[in-house]
């Protein structure tokens, strides 16, 4: 920490971008030649002017204990590259922002109206006000009705069509090819069922996808025949496990949990997209509760999510978590103090213990592809089909485990990132552990552990 508050890392605020493009630009503006009248307030304020291709500057401000931004440009990207610029420039070069500097006008007035905000938004959790109350409980409750009943009829159809293909053979759905699985997702979608398009789009990829398709096609099939049955018997379900299924078949469940205070360790945040939707991941760590927790955020095609956090930073935040099992999606309700530096990383386990810890969350959600955990002590190794993450110390066998990760994870930059920080010695990584393997998100050396590297 300088006199300035907490000063962000490259990694920190890159990791912020919301996309490849506005990496590349921001860190053509991370450098003091374009940027005049800079200057930070000590309560997590940066400010400064860049230089742009018309006559006026650009005027940017970044709140850092959101984070949030605000540009004078037309970009409607979160962050845009001069607030990705500015931060950088913060990162490398400290001695062109004036600490303590009188905050501009234009920068002031948006500061107040952001933090007039955020003291109304808290005032209204401590009156337990909440959200407004919906305008027409009648008719809030016969569309869900409706859209329950469209679910339901879609999710027999789709009964139906496992059972013909199951009738007919699996042999037979490779020489059907595509076009079927894809007609079969649009009835999906046109039942309200996202979560059921999107199981079907994933079967219909695996006929003819290489050795062994006709065992994960089964596999799959089943399921989705799981998920169809738990949807039709729903209200026989215990009510997490139900919560579950209306989120699995595409329905939102609101944030209605508990509120959780906590010192959040902000450990990985990456983005995904289907085309039409930009999907961004935070994984959040609680340093008293031990909670794990994600956020999600969207955003659509050209546009990407608000909600970003330094990755390796601590926040104090309160979340409200989401109904269902495992109760690891959260929303971010209030956020105060600056967020300050990660001095170590959570408290991590072995290979068997993430293993284990998977296997318990299956019990709550079959349909679960993976879990969040984190390892300490792995060594990164190769082996012929691949890397695995293998326990540095041997078990009370005498024999240690090892994960394998999974393709994607070896497709990445960040694999080769985790190699160098490891050099063969042991590291902890947090990632994700499923039945494809583990994909590492972030990880720590032993030499320093406060500096978290986003293998992302």
């Amino acid at each position: 920490m300088d006199t300035q508050g907490v000063r962000w890392t490259a990694d920190q605020v890159l990791a912020l971008a919301p996309d490849d493009a506005s990496r590349r630009a921001g860190s053509k503006l991370g450098t003091a030649g374009p940027w005049s009248g800079t200057g930070s307030g000590g309560e997590g304020a940066v400010w400064g002017l860049c230089r742009g291709s018309g006559s006026t500057p650009y005027r940017t401000v970044v709140d850092t204990t959101g984070p949030a931004y605000s540009c004078s440009c037309p970009s409607r990207k979160f962050p845009c590259k001069h607030a990705l610029g500015l931060l950088l420039l913060r990162a490398g070069d400290t001695e062109v922002f004036a600490a303590g500097a009188e905050v501009p006008d234009w920068a002031a007035t948006w500061l107040a109206g952001r933090r007039e905000r955020a003291a109304a938004a808290r005032t209204r959790g401590a009156e337990g006000t909440g959200p407004a109350p919906t305008a027409d409980p009648e008719a809030a409750r016969r569309r869900a009705e409706r859209r329950s009943a469209r679910i339901t009829s879609g999710a027999e159809e789709l009964e139906q069509r496992l059972a013909d293909l199951l009738r007919g053979g699996l042999a037979a759905a490779e020489q059907a090819g595509y076009a079927l699985w894809e007609e079969t997702a649009a009835r999906m979608v046109d039942a309200q069922a996202p979560g059921l398009a999107g199981r079907v789009r994933e079967l219909g990829a695996i006929p003819g996808s290489g050795p062994g398709w006709p065992v994960r096609l089964l596999e799959e099939c089943a399921l989705t025949h799981l998920l169809d049955r738990a949807w039709l018997s729903a209200d026989r379900l215990p009510g997490p496990l139900a919560a579950t299924v209306r989120t699995r078949v595409g329905l939102t469940t609101p944030a209605e949990g508990p509120s959780v205070r906590d010192q959040w360790l902000v450990l990985a945040q990456y983005e995904t997209g289907d085309g039409k939707l930009t999907t961004r991941r935070i994984w959040l760590h609680g340093r008293t509760t031990g909670r794990t927790a994600l956020l999600l955020s969207f955003g659509a095609v050209g546009r990407a999510p608000q909600l970003a956090l330094p990755v390796g930073m601590v926040v104090d935040a309160a979340l409200t978590l989401h109904a269902g099992a495992g109760a690891l999606r959260a929303e971010l309700t209030e956020q105060s103090a600056t967020p300050s530096p990660l001095d170590t990383p959570p408290a991590g386990g072995t290979v068997g213990d993430a293993l284990t810890a998977y296997g318990l969350a299956l019990r709550e959600d079959p349909w679960l592809d993976s879990w969040p955990v984190t390892l300490s002590d792995v060594v990164p190794i190769p082996t012929e089909h691949g890397w695995q993450l293998a326990d540095a110390s041997p078990g009370p066998d005498g024999a240690g485990e090892a994960l394998p990760l999974t393709g994607a994870a070896l497709g990445r930059p960040g694999l080769w990132r985790l190699v160098a920080l490891s050099g063969g010695g042991p590291v902890s990584v947090f990632g994700e552990c499923g039945h494809r393997g583990f994909t590492p998100l972030a990880a720590w050396s032993a030499d320093a552990p406060g500096e978290t590297v986003p293998l992302h």
